[in-house]
């Protein structure tokens, strides 16, 4: 028993030999001969399925007479006492150092895979293709750019902030590049990022730019619409122009 204190394993004997005795454990019983810092239910369940292997039944509250007589064939023995209280010591030694949440984290982190560069472009790739999905969904009804428009009006008569309506434009990602530290091509956009955010704001001219634009295909689309209806193929073909702004 060189993974366990003489201590805790003489509480597991006692708790297998009670079991033993009765012919039953409760779960009170398992919970009074624990130690105090196994307190998660999987870990739990996990001592009591162990328990089980050994032929000791737990209970909720102790079973009746009959049920005890039905079970009474107990084939455990001194080596599978023995036995029974390494491995559950052994798992009481394994939680007793991941009960800490961080140290929990830090573990489980272990176990999962760093993304490589073709992972990383894979992610952004779908994360901007959601979003460009989305946005799309969203033009296609005329109240939405009625909002952007007027929204935009607002920022212009400077009763609302720009960058409470947009954070930027779509461009086309030509490459994607490494997350990782040592991407020098990471630390430049990094740095250009950082510089970015301390202007604080988006090019308004260009901004005008395409509001001009959107406001003038919108008012063709609405026209469109106005003489022909939502059914007609011209109307849903001009509408589509509405995307790309």
């Amino acid at each position: 028993m060189d993974k366990f204190s003489k201590q805790e394993g003489s509480k597991i004997a006692e708790l297998i030999e009670k079991g033993r005795e009765q012919g039953f454990l409760t779960y009170d019983d398992v919970n009074d001969h624990l130690p105090d810092d196994i307190s998660d239910p999987d870990q739990v369940e996990e001592i009591i399925g162990m328990i089980n292997d050994l032929g000791l039944q737990v209970h909720e509250k102790a079973p009746d007479l009959d049920t005890l007589m039905l079970r009474e064939s107990e084939n455990t023995d001194d080596i599978a006492l023995e036995q029974a209280a390494e491995a559950l010591a052994a798992v009481e030694n394994e939680t007793g150092r991941t009960t800490d949440p961080v140290r929990m984290y830090m573990r489980e982190m272990g176990t999962v895979d760093l993304l490589t560069r073709e992972g990383e472009i894979e992610i952004a790739k779908r994360i901007e293709e959601g979003m460009r999905d989305l946005l799309l969904a969203s033009a296609q009804y005329p109240r939405t750019v009625e909002y952007v428009l007027s929204y935009f009006q607002l920022v212009k008569d400077e009763e609302k902030k720009l960058n409470d309506l947009l954070t930027g434009f779509f461009e086309e990602m030509e490459e994607v590049p490494s997350a990782g530290p040592g991407s020098e091509k990471a630390k430049q956009l990094a740095d250009k990022k950082d510089d970015d955010e301390n202007d604080g704001e988006l090019d308004f001219k260009e901004v005008q730019r395409r509001m001009t634009s959107l406001k003038r295909q919108y008012n063709k689309t609405m026209k469109v619409l106005d003489k022909n209806g939502r059914s007609h193929k011209k109307p849903r073909r001009v509408r589509k122009t509405w995307e790309y702004f």
